[in-house]
C-alpha cells in the first residue's frame, strides 16, 4: 500500500498515512495530533519493494 505524507496547517505537524489509492481518493484525512482536517498532501519519495532480484 502507498504511504502518503501530509502537513497540518493548524499545528504544523508533518505525518504519514498508509492507505490504498481508493481510500486516498475517497477519504478526508485528519491530523492525528489535533484532529484538524486542514491538511495538505506533501510530495513524498516513492519506492517499490519486489521479491525478485535484478
Amino acid at each position: 500500500m502507498p504511504v502518503y505524507q501530509y502537513f497540518c496547517k493548524e499545528c504544523n505537524k508533518t505525518f504519514t498515512q498508509t492507505m490504498s489509492v481508493e481510500d486516498h481518493d475517497k477519504r478526508k484525512v485528519a491530523c492525528p495530533k489535533c484532529n484538524s482536517k486542514k491538511v495538505e498532501q506533501r510530495v513524498a519519495a516513492f519506492f517499490a519493494v519486489t521479491s525478485k532480484k535484478s
